[in-house]
């Protein structure tokens, strides 16, 4: 589980200093020596196709699963090393997070807080600010189990933002999430990477990741094949040919004349 090349210290003053990665599950090696940095304030797409180790990757880099080999420094603190610290700054939304849906919204984000170790009457006052800022204020005492895709896609980034970390580390966000509340959910983020903070967000959608992100990671095989800048990793061209030209895998069209044949006949 080496790599020939050895990456250089952590970048203290990255949000994220990802250091020669490795996550294997039996046979398949998911991520192979992974090194990327998230420059902070930064607005970081990761993308890579179905298997291409993202959600291992950004679990690696939250905690959430421990890895083979490597390291993971959160604004120059050791994730493994102190766990407590490092986690204090990160807000994570893993892909298909199970919540605990027969609590209301509000309910549900005072759990967050009160787990977060926040006093009683600051979570009080943040679930409110958390509630109208994701349009959820007059469904703050339904149950969770009774929301739509999109509105249980808001609760749980609330969730994950209300002991305003510095860090967001989100997994398909956009994913089941209709077009309205995808807006304001890209609004929300914007506004807190204005603020100073860091956004991680992976996704499918080259077009959304291409307007939204301020750089880019394209990931397959376990491996970054690309990172940077958007205009950097795009090189002239747009997110989707780049990282078709990068994965490869396109196929043609061929042995399907019947199915043309038939539409022009219809």
């Amino acid at each position: 589980m080496t790599d020939a090349y050895a990456p250089p210290p952590p970048d203290p003053s990255a949000a994220l200093s990802l250091r020669a990665l490795w996550k294997r599950f039996g046979e398949k090696t998911a991520v192979a020596g992974v090194s990327l940095d998230v420059p902070a304030g930064s607005f970081f797409g990761l993308v890579g196709p179905n298997g291409a180790g993202k959600t291992t990757l950004l679990s690696m880099a939250t905690g959430l699963l421990r890895p083979d080999a490597g390291t993971a420094h959160v604004l120059g603190t050791d994730l493994w090393a102190h766990p407590d610290d490092a986690r204090r700054r990160l807000g994570v939304l893993p892909d298909g997070v199970r919540l605990f849906d027969r609590l209301t919204g509000a309910q549900l984000l005072t759990y967050a807080g009160l787990l977060r170790g926040l006093d009683r009457a600051t979570v009080a006052e943040r679930t409110e600010d958390l509630l109208q800022a994701m349009d959820l204020a007059g469904d703050r005492d339904t149950f969770v189990v009774d929301y739509s895709a999109g509105m249980t896609k808001k609760i749980a980034l609330a969730s994950a933002m209300i002991h305003a970390p510095r860090v967001l580390v989100l997994d398909e966000p956009f994913e089941a999430v209709d077009p309205v509340s995808a807006a304001n959910i890209r609004d929300i983020l914007h506004a807190y990477v204005d603020d100073g903070g860091t956004v991680v967000v992976s996704s499918h959608v080259m077009d959304l990741v291409q307007r939204m992100c301020s750089h880019v990671a394209i990931i397959a095989g376990g491996r970054v094949l690309a990172a940077g800048t958007t205009d950097e990793v795009r090189a002239g061209q747009t997110l989707e040919d780049r990282f078709v030209e990068l994965v490869g895998g396109r196929k043609e069209s061929e042995g399907l004349a019947w199915l043309r044949s038939s539409s022009a006949s219809s």
